[in-house]
């Protein structure tokens, strides 16, 4: 018997099992892959996330794992373009991209170091129901041996596809559109930073990541997408092309050396949170468009604002509900305007934005907290302050 079982073991699932574990409780953690292994990503960690990792002594490893540091942002639009980066949190300003076969193993290993059971190669099947409550999790071993396992609370940090989910019956409190497809490649001999490129219609980033490569993006809008997989890899470079013409100059220069990876499944949703014996993190409670690179960071705060309301109370029925609770106010309270954000931004409709960021020239304080916003380093109410106003009126 469990206290807990978690249910995925990368960004959000490690760090909530370590965070339990670090508590004094008992953590199975359950993860269907074998590690190392890569998965869709947009790699970024904004500054909460950087300094998560610090709080939780991971940062070093990430550093020692050769993801090269990224100190500076530029984004370019329609007749714009800004240069700065985003405020400090917890005095981390510096963050990274790193490969997901470099962070997962990172993040499981500080999970096994708090005392967590980890258990790769496990795929779930079923949740164990007693009286309607979630009272333990069903899985294949990687010997294919069927293996039941009880605990007194069951997290799903299964992703957006989440088996916890599914079987629990959480439904969708609130739901938008799928808004853009993306592809991307990684590219060796561009010297490049992080850098951000938009057009109506067409959105690109490059990202620093590691063993010296970098990380290209290309955004379509979603009613693109049949057409855009049919040709994926033309598609990708005329999107650079004509969006980022400097940096496709780069790449023509440089060596593409993986394949092309992408999708068109890009939900836009919020989940209920929680019910009896289980809870949700990361993907599986809330999904966005990964234009604005928010998956990693939001998972990492979603685990430390689980645990943290859980505190002690895990097997007090009043109290634990209590708990959850909180939590998934939380979720409304500090993800929802982050994700009217990242909508906006999925859009694709930079015209609407253009006219503000120009008038941000010159003002490096604005600048800088206006990509603090995408960060979360400061709320958009923050960035809307009597000197903004000032500058907007002029």
């Amino acid at each position: 018997m469990y206290d807990v079982i978690v249910i995925g073991a990368r960004c959000a699932g490690s760090p909530t099992a370590m965070l339990f574990a670090q508590q004094g409780y008992r953590v199975l953690l359950l993860e269907k892959a074998t590690f190392p292994q890569d998965t869709l990503s947009s790699h970024y960690l904004h500054q909460p996330g950087v300094a998560l990792l610090a709080r939780w002594g991971l940062l070093d490893a990430l550093r020692e794992a050769g993801c090269r540091p990224i100190d500076h942002e530029s984004y370019q639009g329609p007749e714009v373009r800004l240069d700065g980066f985003s405020l400090p949190v917890d005095g981390q300003r510096t963050t990274y991209a790193p490969r997901r076969y470099v962070l997962d193993p990172i993040l499981a290993a500080g999970a096994v170091a708090a005392g967590v059971e980890f258990r790769e190669g496990c795929a779930a099947h079923d949740l164990l129901f007693e009286d309607d409550r979630v009272v333990g999790v069903r899985y294949t071993a990687p010997d294919g041996a069927e293996v039941t396992e009880r605990a007194r609370l069951v997290v799903g940090a299964d992703g957006m596809r989440s088996l916890v989910a599914r079987k629990a019956g959480a439904p969708k409190v609130i739901e938008h559109a799928r808004m853009t497809c993306v592809y991307y490649s990684y590219w060796a001999g561009i010297s490049a930073g992080f850098e951000l490129y938009e057009r109506p219609g067409r959105w690109v980033a490059a990202v620093p990541t590691n063993d010296d490569l970098t990380l290209v993006m290309t955004y379509f809008p979603q009613d693109e997408y049949h057409e855009v997989r049919k040709a994926a890899e033309s598609a990708y470079l005329e999107a650079v092309r004509t969006t980022a013409p400097d940096l496709f100059a780069r790449m023509s220069a440089g060596t593409r050396v993986e394949q092309m990876y992408g999708t068109g499944h890009q939900e836009n949703y919020f989940r209920k949170a929680y019910g009896p014996g289980w809870v949700l993190v990361g993907d599986a409670v809330h999904h966005k468009d990964s234009i604005t690179a928010r998956g990693i960071t939001d998972a990492f705060v979603q685990a430390q604002a689980l645990t943290d309301h859980i505190g002690e109370r895990l097997h007090d029925d009043t109290a634990l509900k209590a708990a959850l609770r909180r939590y998934e106010n939380d979720l409304g309270n500090t993800a929802l305007s982050l994700y009217q954000g990242v909508l906006n931004v999925a859009e694709l409709k930079p015209e609407g934005r253009t006219e503000m960021l120009r008038k941000l020239a010159g003002h490096q304080d604005l600048i800088d907290r206006y990509f603090s916003t995408t960060s979360g380093a400061i709320s958009l109410d923050d960035f809307y302050n009597a000197d903004l106003l000032t500058v907007l009126d002029q």
